[in-house]
């Protein structure tokens, strides 16, 4: 095919459109003459006529443009309460929906539930397919019993109750004038939130924190709780003589 024959092809394809264009925009300003003719005071649609603009505004562009008896955002409104109206008759009562668990289901996973405490919402689901009882695991969760758990203490009551029985301990860094490095090794009570303990040196080590926790906390006077961050020089030394 030269480029004549595709020239050829190009303005007939351009024509063809143009003409469905001209022929649609004829259709939509014939339609609104006709309405208006056989309207008296006020312009009022009938259902067919909003169905027919609404089609428009879903398959020509230069709708907007030619309409004149309602403004576009009356379509686009039409248009919106044909989709509520649609998914309203879609949704209708008893046509879709999970289907409803059955009481007996229900109680006999609550059963299931206070018999074994130590069963979760899988097993349980599992145990059920077994009896050939086809339901989902969420709605197993939801129908299951509720054990009682006391009450857990918050960490503000934690120290208000064991604040005597805390110790922190922590590394700090001095820099001297001749620029050497010094460590201090401070241990801090939070009762009184004074430093019972410190110590300094150029080279920390496991074994010597482990020595320093034994001065501090001689014989059977070491604290139930110890913060520290997870800096590897508490290691396995330090850990030893804590334990100790």
């Amino acid at each position: 095919m030269n480029s004549v024959d595709c020239s050829l092809l190009l303005m007939l394809r351009s024509s063809i459109q143009t003409r469905a264009r001209m022929q649609i925009e004829i259709l939509a300003l014939r339609h609104q003459l006709a309405v208006l003719q056989r309207q008296k005071k006020r312009v009022r649609l009938g259902a067919a006529d909003r169905l027919l603009w609404v089609v428009l505004s879903r398959f020509w562009k230069q709708w907007r443009s030619m309409l004149v008896i309602v403004k576009p955002e009356t379509v686009i409104a039409w248009h919106r309460k044909g989709f509520r109206l649609y998914w309203r008759w879609k949704s209708r009562t008893g046509k879709g929906g999970r289907p409803r668990v059955s009481p007996e289901t229900r109680e006999l996973i609550r059963q299931m539930s206070k018999a074994n405490p130590l069963w979760g919402a899988p097993r349980i689901h599992g145990e059920l397919l077994k009896l050939g009882i086809e339901i989902s695991q969420a709605t197993v969760a939801k129908y299951m019993s509720r054990h009682g758990k006391p009450p857990s203490q918050t960490w503000h009551t934690f120290l208000e109750n064991h604040i005597q029985q805390i110790v922190a301990i922590d590394f700090l860094i001095v820099r001297t004038l001749n620029f050497r490095l010094l460590f201090v090794f401070v241990v801090l009570s939070h009762q009184r939130r004074h430093a019972i303990h410190f110590n300094v040196t150029e080279h920390p080590t496991a074994e010597w924190t482990a020595r320093q926790i034994a001065e501090a906390f001689p014989w059977d006077s070491a604290p139930e709780y110890l913060l520290r961050d997870r800096d590897c020089i508490y290691g396995a030394a330090f850990h030893q003589r804590r334990a100790a």
